[in-house]
């Protein structure tokens, strides 16, 4: 956390829950093919004066926001997703007791109601990231999530779901056009409301990107009002 006191005398307190990107970085189910490669494509040994690098790696690597595209097929692509969904209030939950998986159970006592965006704070991230045994959410979870008519969902996971055969949860979640971040990391993060900043790579026409997530609470997040311009 990184905290700022302005010339009014406001503090203002800023966390990056945002995954380092490395070669050695936790990455879905472990699989090597979808570690990030850093490929060096012109160094000063080379006599050029200047370094460069080329990046390899996958749409959805660390911390990544997924659009409909995903699981729905003829969906939103990532740079359809309007900036007001992306930057805006949000409530962190703390679901750290919860083991295995989200139930709806879970979180129906945290007042989420209609419009929200919910960043699940789970086990996952008590330690560094789990590529395989991560707490989840289920597709009942899912499906009572949009039944409250949140906009947007965030799980410290690689994924909202374990691969399960249906992919319920991503279909339920993406089908009903809410929006999805994985790979959070919230450990340092009370429960509460912020104001976050999600800004995923500016690619055009895919599914997911991945994003440098902060939380801020340097304005009261009932204040925030989104004006198109």
């Amino acid at each position: 956390m990184v905290v700022f006191r302005t010339k009014w005398g406001v503090v203002m307190r800023i966390w990056d829950i945002s995954m380092p990107i490395h070669t050695e970085m936790p990455v879905w189910k472990g699989r090597d093919e979808k570690r990030p490669q850093f490929i060096v494509t012109r160094d000063f040994i080379d006599g050029d004066g200047a370094r460069e690098t080329r990046f390899v790696m996958d749409a959805h690597t660390g911390t990544h926001i997924d659009a409909p595209l995903h699981f729905v097929q003829g969906g939103k692509t990532l740079d359809q997703i309007p900036m007001e969904q992306l930057i805006r209030r949000v409530k962190v939950v703390d679901l750290s007791h919860i083991e295995h998986v989200i139930l709806p159970a879970h979180f129906a006592s945290h007042g989420l109601s209609r419009g929200d965006f919910v960043l699940f704070k789970t086990l996952n991230s008590t330690e560094p990231i789990l590529e395989d045994e991560f707490v989840y959410i289920s597709g009942d979870a899912a499906q009572a999530l949009v039944d409250l008519g949140v906009t947007g969902v965030g799980i410290d996971a690689l994924g909202v779901e374990r691969s399960q055969p249906d992919h319920a949860t991503h279909q339920i979640l993406l089908g009903a056009g809410i929006v999805i971040i994985e790979g959070l990391r919230l450990n340092h993060v009370p429960a509460g409301e912020y104001l976050m900043i999600a800004a995923p790579l500016k690619v055009l026409g895919v599914e997911a990107a991945p994003a440098r997530v902060i939380l801020t609470d340097l304005l009261d997040p009932s204040d925030v009002e989104v004006l198109n311009i």
